[in-house]
């Protein structure tokens, strides 16, 4: 009987001890009694969004909704950086235009030339006009001044031998000279008279009449006497070509 009593206290305590293994088995896991089985296993969809990104092409835009927003300060730096890239443009041109435009010879005539008339004692009963070039711009000087004194009804007629082979070129600053035949010498020609106005037009590339405004270079106090014979000469680059008439 002694020995009945003891197989069952053994069982007992045998039992016991099974169950308390087990609750420390149990306990054995995160603290809230699940138990810690390792690292979780990747998820099908998680792999297959890895996949997808490992075949796009290196290089190519990422499209997928993996791709996250771009900060405010990443933004910033891609609006700074797409500045410095982008080139500026019409600076360039328009200088280019600018000073294309301002080399661009033009025709001389008042508003860009300052007109001198001066009277010459050799030869005798000459009227020098002197065309200075007060302009930013070349400008050409053509055919021949076209004259008109106080009192005249028409200008005067040019001397044809006096024309130069080149048309007269003024930079600016330079000037261009014609000569004025104001009377004849021996006093044999008709309609003499003394003006004390002088009006000069310029004529066009055409010459086929005046252009631009006219000068109204200042004459002696006492006039110059002008008869029918009053001619002209062709604008000269050189003064020494326009008095030698």
């Amino acid at each position: 009987m002694s020995n009945l009593r003891t197989s069952r206290t053994r069982l007992v305590a045998a039992a016991a001890g099974t169950v308390l293994a087990a609750l420390a088995l149990t306990a054995c896991g995160d603290g809230t009694g699940t138990q810690d089985e390792g690292a979780a296993t990747k998820s099908p969809s998680a792999s297959a969004s890895t996949d997808a990104g490992a075949s796009t092409p290196e290089g190519a835009p990422r499209t997928d909704s993996t791709a996250t927003a771009p900060t405010a300060a990443q933004q910033a730096a891609s609006k700074t950086s797409s500045a410095s890239r982008t080139p500026k443009t019409g600076s360039s041109t328009g200088k280019s235009t600018g000073s294309s435009a301002a080399t661009t010879p033009v025709t001389c005539e008042g508003s860009n030339t300052k007109t001198v008339a001066a009277p010459l004692t050799r030869p005798v009963n000459h009227l020098l006009l002197t065309v200075t070039n007060t302009g930013s711009r070349t400008c050409f000087l053509y055919g021949y001044p076209a004259v008109r004194f106080e009192g005249a009804q028409s200008v005067p007629p040019v001397i044809e031998d006096s024309q130069p082979q080149a048309v007269v070129t003024l930079e600016p600053g330079q000037s261009g000279y014609a000569s004025v035949n104001l009377s004849a010498t021996d006093g044999s020609a008709a309609h003499g008279h003394t003006a004390k106005s002088l009006t000069v037009w310029f004529q066009g590339r055409s010459l086929s009449g005046s252009v631009g405004r006219s000068a109204t270079p200042a004459l002696p106090a006492k006039g110059v006497y002008v008869d029918d014979s009053l001619k002209v000469t062709y604008w000269q680059q050189d003064m020494d070509d326009a008095v030698s008439w």
